[in-house]
């Protein structure tokens, strides 16, 4: 594998409140929002809660990729992982996912696990030339009603 070399002034760090919008365009721009999850409130809740955070790559002052990741004392989970359109291809999702990783080990997670649409076949590709596997098993879910 060849490593690309990310440009001068690339600096990886968690996102904090004042990120909010940008990393919240990236997602919209990157096509991971629905109308019934509310990024903002997904970005809240993960700067508030202990065990998650979201990470950012910051090139020259600008957000160009993030993930959020979180542990649930069991499995550490990855969420909204982006790459700005026209960025991608570079080692910045790679890059995003060693990050997420090394944060889920240093808190004890045994096992990272993720959600991709199964039509997003870019995605599938792309988890799946970095060593992850599909799982045998069927999510479930609703609606919690406030």
């Amino acid at each position: 594998m060849v490593e690309r070399q990310e440009p001068a002034g690339t600096v990886l760090r968690e996102a904090v409140v004042d990120d909010a919008p940008a990393v919240i365009a990236l997602w919209e721009a990157a096509g991971l929002t629905r109308p019934w999850n509310d990024p903002s409130r997904d970005f809240e809740r993960a700067l508030d809660a202990a065990d998650a955070a979201v990470l950012i790559l910051v090139t020259d002052g600008a957000v160009k990729a993030s993930v959020m990741v979180g542990y649930d004392g069991h499995r550490g989970w990855v969420y909204y992982l982006a790459v700005a359109p026209g960025h991608r291809r570079g080692g910045r999702g790679r890059r995003l996912m060693d990050a997420a990783e090394a944060w889920l080990r240093r808190r004890g997670a045994p096992k990272i696990q993720l959600m991709v649409r199964e039509d997003n076949v870019e995605a599938l590709r792309f988890y799946e030339a970095l060593g992850l596997e599909r799982q045998k098993v069927v999510t479930l879910g609703r609606f919690l009603k406030e």
